[in-house]
């Protein structure tokens, strides 16, 4: 596992950034693909254009002490101090200990870091789990933007740094 910037964060957690080709980081993102076909019925579930190494300006990954992937996130810059949190996820038998608070936490930091203002995100309105996750880390329901405009199934939210 590449990380450049690593830090522990608590439980054993260690978050880093990864370049978006690191292995641990596909298998992360396969699986939340994986996941979101099933649960939509449609393994093409993208509203916009999918996030890649050109448009990814940093992404995370979380690990367990033994080195064990357990979650990542990505960001995307958007128009002006604004970004688009993407590919957020966390296996399903790490969920609830604390690694997505870590991984969202880290990628907040960084835009911070770099001037950024705000962080919006899409999820889809059968992602219950996601849906409480994002509001009690304090982003808010907002109009659907960008690419999401349009898309029935897209709940948009931001918070402002």
């Amino acid at each position: 596992m590449e990380i450049s910037t690593f830090s522990e964060v608590g439980g054993g957690i260690v978050v880093g950034e990864v370049a978006w080709d690191d292995a641990d980081a596909v298998a992360l993102r396969a699986g939340q693909r994986a996941e979101i076909a099933e649960l939509y019925g449609t393994h093409d579930s993208e509203a916009g254009p999918a996030p890649s190494a050109g448009d990814i300006a940093v992404f995370l990954l979380a690990h367990g002490a033994d080195g064990t992937p357990l979650g990542c996130g990505g960001l995307r810059r958007l128009a002006g101090a604004t970004g688009e949190v993407k590919r957020m996820y966390v296996t399903p038998e790490a969920r609830g200990t604390g690694v997505a608070e870590a991984v969202l936490r880290g990628l907040e930091d960084w835009a911070r870091r770099s001037g950024w203002r705000a962080l919006r995100l899409e999820t889809g309105d059968r992602q219950h789990a996601a849906v409480r996750f994002y509001t009690r880390a304090g982003y808010a329901r907002i109009p659907n933007f960008g690419p999401y405009a349009q898309s029935p199934d897209s709940l948009c939210f931001e918070r402002v740094l």
